[in-house]
């Protein structure tokens, strides 16, 4: 029988809402939002941030191409802004806020994440950056397990037979190859060296992602 991508869907859009409402409560507890805080979203969609506007009554979204901002009672207020997340055009400590969910690992190289981690640390005073991590092994973009740890040249050729994505053809596998660099907790450390790093696990026993969390605008590493 053949293996369908949509089939799966019920099943990874179940686990994936679990464990953003979890990451969404665990947000609000270590942040702790104010309705007068100034937040930017830095890669984010604005249909992120539906049906949140007690929390979070207003919010800036910038990516590379500008969005269409949600409208309606329950939805916060949108800024949609185009911009490079490696050049933020904001003053430093410009934000109460800076929030990046599955971002940084999308950006490019070392040097290019090394950009980005340096621009949303010098415009926000509090931080929330997520990424995927990468000694997860299940490798979330092809959903496919182990190979993402096998040198980048041979993703492609693993992912194409052994994962998901790759034998439903849900996506194009050059693409995901060539924009996606996973980070590992160690490389994460140094890219937030005054967040804490928190780590959300896979079946309580894996890490599937790490968030860099800083609460005060200059909050020692722990």
């Amino acid at each position: 029988m053949k293996l369908r991508y949509e089939s799966l869907l019920p099943f990874y859009h179940w686990m994936w809402k679990h464990w953003r409402a979890r990451r969404w409560k665990r947000f609000l507890m270590e942040i702790q939002p104010m309705p007068s805080d100034l937040i930017l979203d830095v890669g984010g969609n604005p249909s992120d941030w539906a049906d949140k506007r007690d929390a979070i009554p207003r919010i800036d979204l910038l990516n590379l191409v500008e969005n269409k901002p949600l409208s309606g009672a329950n939805h916060p207020e949108m800024l949609c802004m185009a911009g490079d997340g490696r050049a933020l055009p904001f003053a430093d400590a410009s934000y109460d806020i800076v929030y990046s969910n599955s971002v940084i690992e999308h950006v490019g190289e070392i040097e290019q994440q090394e950009e980005f981690a340096r621009e949303l640390s010098r415009v926000g005073k509090r931080l929330w950056i997520q990424t995927p991590a990468w000694e997860c092994p299940v490798e979330p973009h092809y959903l496919g397990l182990f190979f993402h740890w096998l040198p980048r040249r041979w993703h492609i050729l693993f992912a194409r037979w052994f994962s998901v994505v790759g034998l439903t053809k849900a996506a194009d596998l050059e693409s995901i190859a060539t924009t996606t660099r996973l980070i590992r907790k160690r490389e994460f450390r140094q890219l937030f060296p005054d967040c804490r790093i928190l780590t959300e696990r896979f079946l309580f026993v894996f890490p599937k992602s790490y968030i860099a969390v800083r609460r005060i605008e200059k909050e020692a590493s722990k």
